[in-house]
């Protein structure tokens, strides 16, 4: 049975510092720009902020994972390029990639670089991992949010390497590094720009006892005086077609995996990722706590189930594909 490897989100200095104290075994961060899938406002780490985190984080034992994530940009690529530079310069623990160019680069200018694969590159399968450890030499595969227990578990025993999976937070519609859809009303994409729904086009507006949220100049839902009201993301939209309205992509609802623990353990899962980089440090330090306690009893035979609804996006939680039942 595999250790599960605790992965906690440090969108700033202050929220890296919190999920180091409250037990993280790591955490992953992005640089203040556009080579990170969270690139927004007041969130992420100049070089010299990297630099301190990664102090205090080897103080007390936990690793720093560094997340160049995007797609570099035809005939500009040069800040991606600095990025992985600059992990390689300041001895990150690992660099999390998904640009074939960048993982080429990264393995030939910096051999001993840990490089660990990003849900941005939708690697779903043994001959596709496979195929980024032959060329690449990466080290561990983030996979994505589509996969059932059954299918990691096959996955892990035609593989060589570390996996990792979401733990907790949103979900997505299951199409990661493919998503385009908040550059049709945004003109920004989280692969190309990353940003997904950015908070310079967000909008609230009340009409009498109900909460309108707009995306640019679309309403992407209406919520009653009585409903927890959601970030307003295309994917999440509450919309009305053929006369019935509904979520048509995805429900606001969050991934929790503390009741099946176990399971993935038994999968051969390596490390479980939690999902915020644009939260509080308050919703970092109680998920790190929470999570820390629940796997620390999962390693001891012991399934601990924590309510995490008032974390959760619509004060609901799911465990997505892993329980899926339909193919």
């Amino acid at each position: 049975m595999t250790k599960l490897e605790l992965i906690c989100p440090a969108g700033t200095p202050a929220a890296l510092r919190v999920a180091v104290d409250e037990g993280a075994d790591a955490v992953y961060l992005g640089f203040r720009d556009e080579t990170n899938a969270r690139n927004f406002p007041g969130l992420n780490f100049s070089v010299d902020e990297l630099a301190e985190g990664l102090d205090y984080a080897h103080a007390k034992g936990a690793k720093v994972l560094l997340a160049v994530n995007t797609y570099a940009a035809a005939g500009r690529g040069q800040p991606w390029i600095n990025a992985v530079d600059n992990a390689a310069k300041l001895n990150v623990d690992a660099i999390i990639l998904a640009d074939i160019g960048l993982l080429d680069y990264a393995a030939r200018t910096h051999p001993d670089l840990r490089l660990h694969l990003s849900v941005q590159a939708s690697a779903s399968n043994a001959a596709a991992i496979n195929h980024y450890v032959r060329e690449f030499g990466i080290r561990r595969v983030v996979l994505p949010r589509v996969l059932t227990l059954p299918e990691i578990q096959d996955i892990n025993q035609k593989i060589d390497i570390e996996t990792e999976v979401f733990a907790f937070g949103g979900m997505c519609p299951m199409a990661e590094g493919r998503c385009s859809l908040s550059s049709y009303i945004t003109g920004k994409s989280p692969n190309m720009n990353g940003v997904c729904s950015p908070a310079s086009h967000v909008t609230y507006i009340h009409q009498g006892q109900d909460l309108k949220t707009n995306l640019a100049d679309f309403t992407i839902n209406k919520f009653g005086p009585r409903e927890q009201a959601g970030y307003p993301t295309l994917c999440k939209g509450r919309f009305t077609a053929n006369e019935e309205t509904g979520y048509l992509f995805e429900e606001p609802t969050s991934l929790n995996v503390t009741r099946i623990l176990p399971e993935l353990m038994e999968a051969g899962v390596s490390a479980l990722k939690i999902e915020g980089r644009q939260r509080s440090k308050a919703y970092v330090r109680q998920v790190t706590a929470n999570f820390r306690k629940a796997i620390d009893a999962a390693m001891r035979g012991e399934r601990l189930i924590i309510d995490m609804d008032n974390l959760s996006e619509g004060g609901q939680n799911t465990t997505g594909a892993y329980n899926r039942k339909w193919m």
